[in-house]
């Protein structure tokens, strides 16, 4: 078989072919159908669920009887009574009125119990500052006693007590709270002021009470973690969701715009490079000199494992900058070209500058589906069942209602999964299409002069009404593909449970595998839809083509497609980066003294900054795969003299290519 043949015949124009064909058909049609099968059958178990279930089941907290707190879900109406106070590390709890506020943190005399509270001489908390629902009609009630739970009328006597058992029992004494998701959370401040009454030389219950392992040291770090991280996210949960949304939106949107303008690309480019560098080198000088600060500082404001963390963050900020100067070092000349081939992406977008805003589209289309989907998820989940739990206190049973899935809402959990993946894909695919749409109609215009924001509207269009199909399989394979992995990161987590190094070491090559089709498969897609856009073809055909199409001009559209993808890369990162330090500033300034720490928080805002980047940047990403592909089909279709490239595209690519 000869070479030419191993790599497909070269295209050949459609008759007439005066730029993306306008004699379309439906491509894909039986994957559409699916598609909306999918869906109704998604929104009859979301109703099936709004029928059987109680979305409160999921929402609110359960106390230690089953009954639902602030609903009359459960033998006792709980309509009053909101919130969930923790009465032992099993989960028990009982449902309040409000959550305790108590200004001297705790009061070692007073007990929170199955059956309301329990007060011996000294105690100072009464009725209304913690309202505890009627509990005298449950079969599970436990009572308090001075035998049973404060022998001798001494708070360390109390705490190892039938009634408290060290935490395991059914009362618990009256602490400080702050309210988070209808629970009341216990605080540090209160926990640690009762340990030192009750519990002076042994270790933090209260802490045990949330992570639910009181034994196990690893799991009381791992908690301290999680839990301070949860409250961080709490104080700071304004400033993420308005640097984190907000920020990057902004940075984002003026970034992209800027780009596409003549001649300020270059300039833009390098100065995120080096604004990038220089945020981490500023960053990394910032940690080390907070760091010395905190170490000189007299009395002592920060522990020494506090410092070390400041101190380790500067270096390893160092070593990443430094690291960032080589890469830009080693990639200067291929930024320099990327810049060519985004330049001709840019000025697509700048004669439809509407383009720029459709990822905003696809983002309210996510989020309409995400709200259906999110409520049917919920309704579905809460068709559960309670079961009760039996723990013994000495010679005392303690109860405790537990909430579980049956096999058949287990079932339908995965089914559910399915529907967000591939509707989620399925949105971002239909996106890809109507960009390739709209940037080929301005590859293969004659006239550019013609083209504008309409030919964005068309291309929205057009794709809607013809290729859905095609958007719908390549969004298939990819949620196939997503499942697998899921059912493989399941069994990851049982294999965990099971301690089988051979499953886990098994299982995590098969990760990897279905990782890299995962990306071979966008790959493909990617290209796939833009063929779709050129040619209306199925999305079968149009892989294929676009597979040998690439395969024919391998050295030259990877070179450029890697180089490009570098300089839409420095975009996300400049995006993130700036985000990121401008939240940690604002953090830092009102907010710091009531944190713990403020990585956690930026964390979270670095992760939605990188999202809402790459969000804007894909628009560039999917422009220059189009315009390459563009570029090597109209090279193929027709001489040079016929040839719908300009003069500088055709000279760049065939120099750098």
């Amino acid at each position: 078989m000869g070479r030419d043949e191993d790599v497909g015949e070269k295209l050949t124009a459609p008759p007439d072919f005066d730029g993306p064909t306008s004699r379309r058909r439906f491509t894909d049609v039986l994957c559409t159908l699916l598609l909306i099968a999918m869906w109704v059958s998604m929104t009859g178990l979301g109703i099936y669920g709004m029928q059987n279930g109680d979305y409160r089941k999921m929402l609110y907290p359960l106390d230690y009887e089953g009954n639902i707190c602030g609903t009359d879900v459960g033998s006792i109406d709980m309509t009053d009574y909101p919130y969930l106070y923790y009465v032992n590390d099993y989960s028990g709890g009982v449902c309040v009125k409000e959550c305790p506020r108590l200004k001297n943190l705790t009061d070692p005399y007073t007990l929170v119990t199955y059956d309301g509270l329990f007060s011996v001489e000294g105690s100072f908390v009464t009725e209304e500052d913690i309202a505890v629902a009627d509990y005298s009609g449950s079969n599970n009630t436990l009572d308090c006693t001075e035998t049973l739970c404060y022998p001798n009328g001494d708070p360390q006597s109390s705490y190892s007590s039938y009634g408290v058992m060290k935490g395991n029992g059914f009362a618990y004494y009256a602490l400080d709270t702050y309210e988070v998701l209808r629970r009341c959370v216990f605080r540090d401040e209160a926990a640690d002021k009762l340990n030192a009454i009750v519990n002076p030389n042994g270790n933090n219950f209260t802490e045990d009470v949330i992570s639910m392992a009181t034994q196990n040291e690893k799991v009381k770090k791992g908690y301290d973690i999680w839990h301070n991280l949860f409250s961080d996210l709490w104080t700071s949960r304004f400033f993420i969701l308005g640097l984190g949304f907000g920020a990057p939106l902004v940075v984002g949107f003026c970034y992209t715009f800027m780009l596409r303008i003549p001649g300020v690309l270059p300039i833009m480019v390098w100065i995120s490079i080096f604004a990038t560098i220089g945020i981490v080198f500023a960053g990394a000088w910032y940690a080390g000199d907070t760091a010395t600060k905190w170490k000189a500082a007299d009395p002592p404001a920060y522990t020494d494992d506090e410092i070390k963390v400041a101190t380790y963050s500067s270096y390893a900020l160092y070593a990443v900058g430094g690291l960032l100067v080589l890469l830009f070092l080693f990639m200067r000349k291929r930024i320099q070209l990327a810049m060519g081939c985004v330049k001709e992406a840019s000025k697509a977008i700048l004669k439809m500058p509407l383009i720029i805003l459709f990822p905003v589209l696809q983002g309210l289309g996510f989020m309409v589906f995400m709200i259906a989907w999110t409520v049917y998820s919920v309704n579905i989940a809460s068709m559960g069942e309670f079961s009760t739990k039996v723990f013994a206190a000495g010679n005392i049973q303690i109860t405790v209602r537990t909430f579980e899935f049956s096999d058949f809402v287990k079932k339908c959990g995965w089914y559910m999964l399915f529907c967000f993946f591939w509707s989620g894909q399925f949105i971002l695919a239909l996106g890809e299409i109507v960009f390739a749409m709209a940037v080929a109609k301005w590859y293969f215009a004659r006239d550019k002069s013609q083209i504008g924001n309409l030919t964005v509207i068309s291309s929205i269009t057009t794709s809607m009404c013809y290729h859905t199909g095609t958007a719908a399989f390549g969004a298939l394979l990819i949620a196939i593909i997503k499942m697998i992995r899921s059912f493989i990161a399941y069994l990851q987590k049982k294999a965990d449970e099971m301690n089988s190094s051979i499953a886990k070491a098994i299982l995590c090559c098969c990760q990897c595998c279905f990782y890299c089709l995962e990306k071979c498969m966008r790959f493909i897609n990617k290209n796939a839809y833009i063929q779709t856009a050129i040619f209306g073809t199925n999305f079968c055909t149009s892989a294929k083509e676009a597979f040998f199409l690439i395969l024919r001009n391998a050295a030259r559209v990877g070179a450029i497609t890697y180089v490009s993808g570098g300089v839409v890369f420095v975009g996300k990162v400049f995006i993130c980066t700036l985000t990121t330090g401008l939240s940690y500033f604002a953090l830092d300034h009102y907010v710091r003294d009531e944190l713990y720490s403020v990585i956690g928080p930026l964390f979270f805002v670095a992760f939605i900054s990188w999202f809402i980047a790459g969000m804007f940047m894909s628009v560039y990403d999917m422009g220059i795969a189009t315009i390459l592909q563009c570029f090597v089909a109209d090279e193929e279709m027709f001489s040079s003299q016929q040839m719908y490239a300009e003069g500088s595209l055709k000279a760049w690519v065939d120099s750098h290519g």
